[in-house]
């Protein structure tokens, strides 16, 4: 499609040339060049740092397909043979799906959908994919061509692994998710083998992440299980052995201490011992003085049913600090926001520790963070870190101006907002409520309380990732409210709140359902947390019509009548989620989820659907990343350089070539 160009200001303040910001669109996304302001401002070894870390944050690409589904990767090899040596009609409709559909995979990691994790279904036929991959030399697809059966079952069966993360109460989650983080194992089997681990540790005040780094398989003889460790030597060694020789780079020019916290992280990945990775994530976050600064792990465990196994992410960033003073002020006041909580006093640190937070510039996404990524990251997520050594928050500008110019004009708030005073204060003040927002659900809002004595923190299970972010999100809310942000002068008026509380509740009610798929329901985490916030303060303050469903002209709205009670309602919730959480209640959490997250009202997602199709909106944004060249003189660095691509195939293709250590089978 034609891209439109237009003159803007840049995340710097200055103005930028006439670029089309959205380089590639298909099916519901829209991919987006993101630029890096202040890299030419670094120091040479800070841009050498950068360029090594931002090399092992793409070395690790493979592992993330591989764990999404154990055939995604001689799925896209198959299909990047075929998309790069067909030589037939490209301008057929079978072909422009079938390039369609590799694009999907490249940007979901696999072939189910990023965010609903369902099963992409194919516009292509089976047929036309044999014939074009006979059209092709065998000797292009080596050992792919023994894998072409399940190649094809896997992507034209419907019955075949329908969903990478089944999360439906009643069904065992382990055997109808298609995710590769277990082997042949039932879920009352993984639960019970990691439950026999954890009470064995039992009194530890440092409990181990059992289950974070590895697959568990059973052995189809012996009926035992055991784990895979993604470590070098292990399972993902390839891999690994090319994250950690770039680490083992960046670990050379880097300043301590973190030359010692890169180096640590190196060893976990050789040895794959989790206490390592513990000790590496107390220096990372006690590392606040870094300018360069990266994740790179096995991180976040959403993916994973039982919320256990985390998915492999890299993120290599900078500060930016001009912007870093909201967050800087906000974490010199984390006692105070702590102390004013609603929640109960019990579940109340009393001495907050080791809060950071900044707002960063992202130089390179990788693994889970990529083509998709998040636009702020609390870390480390072991609670026993938390409460000891603190969390390191960080919010996104860059990625966030990126998403911003690239909605503008797209019409929404004009479709979904009813009253003008809404939509004023949305242009207004949206951009630093949204900011706002992401600085305390990161900064605060995932480090704040404290578990009750004897919980260890995954009594939740498989509803633990849902709630956590709505803890982190009531928290973000409430405060977002609160008198004391306009004292610190980090919002001007309580109309900064009604701007969020209004596109909050608009997004959890309503527009999200776009993301969704006719006759299904919701499934992801953020989704759910968002939708189970709105709706049970929709209901909460129905006698009062603090939220009101307006139908107009045929056309629905969900309009906040009463800011004041909304936040007191926000308040209320938080209250609760904090008292499940802290008292690891998961028969509440359960039915908080199950009530208020999960069903989709049919006829009301349809409406938006048709709607949003009216706009011609792609409801999912993802990013193609900067490449850089190391500049090398005599033998030595000189310089790097950036340069900013805008061809979407074109990087994943490269990726594929220059990035892709695994085999087939792992």
């Amino acid at each position: 499609m034609a891209l439109a160009t237009t003159t803007l200001v840049g995340c710097d303040g200055r103005q930028q040339a006439e670029t089309p910001w959205i380089v590639d669109r298909f099916d519901d996304v829209k991919v987006i060049r993101y630029e890096v302001p202040g890299f030419d401002s670094l120091s040479l070894r800070e841009k050498e740092l950068v360029y090594y870390l931002a090399e092992a944050a793409k070395s690790g690409r493979d592992i993330l397909f591989d764990q999404n589904f154990r055939l995604n990767l001689p799925i896209r090899r198959t299909l990047e043979t075929v998309y790069e040596h067909y030589r037939g009609d490209r301008t057929d409709a079978q072909w422009l799906a079938l390039e369609k559909y590799l694009k999907k995979v490249w940007f979901a990691n696999g072939i189910h959908h990023h965010y609903s994790n369902d099963k992409f279904v194919p516009e292509f036929s089976e047929e036309y994919l044999r014939a074009a991959i006979a059209a092709i030399p065998a000797e292009r697809f080596g050992e792919l061509a023994e894998m072409r059966d399940e190649v094809c079952a896997a992507i034209f069966d419907p019955q075949l692994y329908p969903s990478r993360l089944n999360q439906k109460a009643g069904d065992d989650l382990l055997l109808t998710s298609a995710g590769n983080y277990y082997r042949g194992v039932t879920q009352a089997e993984a639960e019970r083998f990691y439950a026999d681990m954890a009470a064995a540790d039992a009194g530890n005040p440092e409990p181990v992440s059992y289950g974070l780094n590895s697959q568990l398989v059973k052995d189809p003889e012996t009926g035992l299980l055991h784990e895979r460790t993604w470590k070098v030597g292990g399972m993902y060694s390839p891999a690994i052995e090319r994250i950690v020789y770039w680490l083992d780079k960046a670990a050379a020019v880097a300043e301590e201490p973190q030359r010692t916290t890169i180096a640590t992280l190196a060893d976990y990945y050789r040895t794959g011992d989790l206490k390592l990775f513990d000790r590496y994530n107390i220096l990372w976050v006690k590392d606040t003085v870094s300018n360069v600064d990266f994740v790179n792990g096995f991180i976040e465990d959403y993916g994973d049913p039982l919320g256990r196994k985390a998915s492999w992410e890299g993120n290599v960033n900078f500060m930016d600090r001009e912007a870093c003073h909201r967050t800087e002020v906000i974490s010199e006041n984390a006692q105070w926001f702590e102390d004013h909580s609603p929640v109960d006093p019990a579940y109340k640190k009393k001495q907050v520790r080791g809060v950071s937070a900044k707002v960063i510039t992202v130089a390179m996404l990788g693994g889970d963070c990529y083509p998709a990524t998040p636009i702020g990251i609390n870390l480390p997520n072991a609670d026993w870190i938390r409460k000891e050594h603190g969390s390191k928050s960080v919010t996104i500008d860059n990625i966030t101006y990126a998403y911003k110019r690239a909605a503008q004009g797209d019409g929404s708030l004009e479709e979904f907002v009813l009253r003008a005073e809404d939509r004023d204060r949305m242009v207004r003040f949206g951009k630093l409520g949204d900011d706002l927002h992401t600085d305390l659900h990161e900064c605060l809002g995932h480090g704040s309380g404290q578990l009750a004595p004897g919980v260890k923190g995954g009594e939740l299970r498989s509803y633990g990732s849902t709630l956590e972010e709505a803890r982190a999100d009531l928290f973000a809310l409430y405060y977002l409210g609160d008198p004391k942000l306009v004292e610190l002068g980090l919002v001007p008026s309580f109309d900064v709140a009604k701007a969020q509380y209004a596109s909050y509740v608009m997004n959890g009610l309503m527009t999200q359902l776009s993301r969704i798929e006719p006759g299904k329901n919701i499934e992801e985490a953020h989704m759910r947390n968002r939708k189970m916030i709105a709706e049970w303060c929709y209901e909460q303050g129905r006698d009062e019509r603090v939220i009101e469903r307006i139908v107009e002209n045929g056309k629905t709205y969900f309009v906040v009548n009463d800011f004041e009670k909304l936040r007191e309602l926000f308040g209320r919730m938080l209250c609760e989620m904090q008292r499940i959480k802290s008292e690891g209640d998961y028969d509440a959490g359960a039915a908080m989820v199950e009530r208020y997250a999960v069903q989709v009202e049919p006829e009301l997602h349809r409406e938006v659907l048709e709607r949003y199709a009216a706009l011609d909106i792609a409801p999912y944004g993802g990013f193609v990343n900067p490449e850089y060249e190391l500049v090398e003189q005599d033998g030595r660095v000189v310089d790097v350089k950036i340069v900013y691509p805008n061809d979407y195939a074109g990087q994943m293709l490269h990726y594929s070539k220059d990035y892709s250590f695994l085999p087939n089978r792992n």
